[in-house]
């Protein structure tokens, strides 16, 4: 465990202003809205926005916050590390999930720092947790890179909390290190349950009739990534407008629009200058042939904004529910978009928690 930055490498802003300036657009259907993809007008003036755009307030925001960096099994984590003011606050680990970042967490960290520890990694092969060491790296996995991870750091009971791909790795975590995680927290699941429908309400039908209808329209992208992520990596990696699409896609169709511009662009920065458009799609793959998730007895919380399709009775047999909150604003990416209604949901969760000691 070494202290660490989150300092881009030298010379990829330069590069990246570069090649925005010398973007080859394709030709494109007149009149089309969102349904064949991101509109060229949108992107256009997204990419003129991004040659302007500074990165260094967010540089000096992640400079002001003490970083750690490890090794397990040759697969490097980096995560913030933010200690409370009071030495027996209980620790969060908080998971982000793809096309985000732990930029994502940060409006939340601002909120919760007085009261708790907060350890936010990056995703295996997401931003500064790269290279990928190897395939194989599931939820369960990083789950386990997670356990060890809090343990190395000093916290024997410490809580899990995440949105998107860690509303999956935080309940994993209760189940591989059920001693130390005192509780979980989760919001922004995608997953579409199999459910009879005269068991629902009609909000809850609505819900589930949206879900579906996004389904259907909307997951080429996890097609692609979970299959062939090398040949969509390729793209990613080469082109800057296209590593912004492929991010403008999900932020329009899960999320709250228009965006935070600035966030937004910080957020392609982050996958850009890392190079980690091409290594974070491989955790579609890893994640493909995942084996159904047993039940936890540990003590969860599910947070629901408008966007989510999670049903109620169905994550009773899933988790140990014992908090369930429906929010009216915000989406998707809570975390951005509702960090004052996150916030206060995760306060009011690990309340009942206690104390580290």
């Amino acid at each position: 465990m070494e202290p660490a930055t989150a300092r881009l490498p030298e010379g990829t802003l330069r590069d990246l202003h570069d090649r925005l300036a010398r973007t080859r657009w394709p030709q494109t259907l007149p009149e089309t809205g969102w349904e064949r993809g991101v509109p060229a007008d949108v992107l256009r003036d997204l990419v003129a926005a991004w040659r302007d755009h500074d990165w260094a307030p967010w540089q000096a925001r992640l400079d002001a916050i003490p970083q750690v960096v490890a090794q397990f099994d040759g697969q490097r984590v980096h995560a913030l590390h933010v200690r409370s003011d009071d030495p027996d606050a209980l620790a969060l680990v908080l998971t982000h999930g793809w096309p985000g970042s732990l930029l994502d967490w940060l409006p939340v960290v601002d909120r919760l720092r007085d009261a708790f520890h907060l350890v936010v990694p990056s995703l295996p092969g997401f931003g500064f947790s790269a290279p990928l060491a190897g395939a194989g790296g599931d939820h369960r996995r990083i789950a386990e890179l997670w356990a060890r991870l809090m343990a190395d750091l000093g916290y024997a009971r410490y809580g899990a909390a995440g949105g998107d791909s860690g509303s999956i790795v935080s309940p994993w975590l209760a189940r591989v290190d059920p001693e130390h995680v005192v509780g979980v927290h989760v919001h922004g699941s995608l997953d579409v349950p199999d459910v009879d429908e005269t068991r629902l309400s009609p909000a809850e039908v609505d819900r589930l009739a949206a879900a579906h209808r996004r389904t259907a329209e909307d997951t080429g992208y996890a097609v692609l990534q979970g299959t062939r992520p090398h040949t969509v990596g390729y793209g990613l990696t080469d082109s800057p407008v296209a590593q912004l699409a492929w991010i403008v896609d999900k932020v329009h169709d899960w999320g709250t629009w228009p965006p935070d511009v600035d966030h937004l662009l910080a957020t392609a920065t982050l996958y850009w200058c890392t190079g980690t458009g091409a290594t974070s799609a491989h955790l579609y793959r890893d994640t493909r042939a995942e084996p159904p998730h047993p039940p936890s007895d540990v003590p969860t919380a599910v947070a629901l904004f408008p966007t989510d399709p999670t049903i109620r009775h169905v994550a009773a047999q899933q988790h140990h529910l014992v908090r369930w909150t429906e929010h009216a604003v915000g989406s998707h990416f809570a975390a951005v978009d509702a960090p004052d209604a996150l916030a206060t949901d995760l306060r009011a969760f690990f309340a009942r928690c206690g104390p580290a000691t």
